[in-house]
């Protein structure tokens, strides 16, 4: 009987003109997807097989008449990556009766977009075991026609989609609309799309929605905001093999946890069960991620549908952004040290000279200037130097935390300070003077005014300047052997 069901098998994947195959798919007493198996392949298929998984190896000790020995029996993963994503629509047509058909991005894993066709096959000789019939084909370059050929539902949400992202409001405004949006549509507890910064090692939600009837005490930012960036990092690695991740029940979750096992102990602390991640690509890099949490796992191919074909639209925009926001930083910082540069010292003086005539506010400013810079350079190199200069920023930065902070020209710093009293700022500048007292390094000298009626900024920046050259001055009278 078994072989009789084999040799019909065989025969009805012959039939097909495309690569085809029988799969048995077991079932495991929890319900859950078991091994998934080649049963019976076609000649295309082992065609296909051949060419597309052993270009790697040694092919010559490899008999193709008798290949399909090597797949049929065999589990699927033998030679390929395991894919939960896969599994799961398998499981669905050969156990649910599904009829299934999807084109996926598959580029990561074989190079090629994959359009994969699923039909239930009505046989039962275990009680454990089901079949179904898998077909595909694949193309180099992602087949418009092919991806735009969805239901009218996810068509009509993502046309809305692209529209909103084309109207007039910021991006952020945006952002937010099409999230909620997204987060309703596919019934989640929780969407947000983030972004990446890998240079500084850091992301941002860029928004979030959160399912209203929940009425928790906190945001998607509150969440994340305990969520280490190297937790973030860990996602890559878990997409080396594939282009989203899904995750429906607990099994999909420990499967997850050999490639980020943190990242999987975290989604476990906040009772997430069930996940959709997809990355924004661009230009092969990773930039950002569209993530949902909470859906219903009936749900499934809808979700997955949707959020990879919003995820398709969104990537431009997020790549936009970035972009935006590098034209941005490197405009207005000081790229030595990551204060803000004259540029942008020049252009908030101006701002809050108005905002200061409107509002006499008291505000704090310090010129701090390096001394012995020059002899430095001259003596150990400018790449000493700029270590010296960096080594004072960032002292700057450790204790003038929360106020403006410029680097005003080669070894001259500038701070702008207006949440401090006159006795807190004299305490920092104090702090600074104890720890950059060393006539061999790191040695400022310092010129401040505190404005406690908030009568002119420019005058006050005046008057540290001549402070601080006076200090200079001391300094070089103490050590002539520093002057430049």
């Amino acid at each position: 009987m078994a072989s009789n069901f084999y040799e019909q098998m065989k025969t009805l994947a012959n039939s097909f003109t495309l690569p085809c195959t029988v799969l048995s798919v077991e079932k495991n007493e929890d319900g859950s997807c078991g091994d998934v198996r080649f049963f019976a392949i076609n000649d295309l298929f082992k065609k296909s097989y051949y060419d597309l998984f052993t270009s790697n190896n040694d092919t010559s000790v490899i008999d193709y008449e008798n290949f399909h020995l090597e797949i049929e029996g065999k589990l699927y993963h033998t030679q390929i990556p395991k894919e939960p994503n896969f599994e799961d629509i398998c499981f669905r047509a050969a156990w649910q009766g599904e009829h299934i058909h999807v084109y996926v991005d598959t580029s990561k894993m074989y190079g090629f977009w994959t359009e994969n066709i699923l039909m239930p096959i009505n046989h039962s000789c275990q009680e454990n075991i089901s079949y179904c019939l898998f077909m595909y084909t694949l193309n180099e370059e992602m087949d418009t026609g092919k991806y735009s050929s969805i239901p009218p539902d996810i068509s009509s949400f993502v046309l809305k989609t692209c529209l909103e992202l084309r109207n007039e409001k910021d991006f952020y405004s945006s952002m937010d609309i099409v999230t909620s949006d997204l987060r309703e549509y596919t019934d989640s507890f929780v969407a947000c799309i983030l972004s990446l910064n890998k240079e500084r090692k850091t992301f941002e939600i860029i928004s979030e929605a959160m399912r209203k009837r929940d009425k928790l005490p906190y945001t998607v930012r509150d969440i994340f905001s305990n969520i280490p960036y190297r937790i973030v990092a860990s996602w890559e690695k878990a997409l080396s093999k594939t282009n989203s991740i899904i995750i429906k029940n607990s099994h999909d979750l420990d499967v997850l946890s050999k490639k980020a096992p943190e990242w999987v102990n975290s989604l476990k602390e906040h009772d997430v069960y069930t996940l959709a991640l997809v990355p924004f690509i661009h230009q092969g890099e990773i930039i950002g991620y569209l993530y949902l949490t909470g859906f219903e796992t009936e749900n499934l191919v809808k979700v997955k549908e949707v959020i990879e074909l919003v995820a398709f639209f969104l990537t431009s925009e997020v790549a936009n952004h970035l972009f935006m926001e590098k034209l941005e930083y490197l405009s207005n910082i000081d790229v030595l040290t990551g204060v803000y540069n004259r540029n942008r010292m020049n252009t908030d003086v101006d701002e809050f000279s108005t905002r200061i005539k409107l509002n006499h506010q008291p505000f704090s400013v310090a010129f701090c200037d390096l001394n012995g810079l020059k002899t430095i350079n001259d003596n150990e190199g400018h790449s000493t130097g700029d270590k010296l200069i960096k080594d004072a920023a960032n002292l700057l930065k450790e204790i003038f935390g929360g106020d403006n902070i410029y680097r005003a020209g080669g070894d001259e710093f500038a701070i702008i300070s207006f949440d401090k009293t006159e006795e807190e700022f004299i305490g920092k500048i104090n702090i600074l003077r104890e720890k950059a007292s060393d006539p061999h390094w790191l040695n400022f000298a310092v010129g401040y005014y505190y404005d406690a009626k908030g009568h002119s900024l420019r005058k006050a920046m005046r008057y540290a300047d001549e402070r601080m050259y006076k200090d200079k001055k001391e300094y070089y009278k103490a050590h002539p052997e520093k002057r430049r």
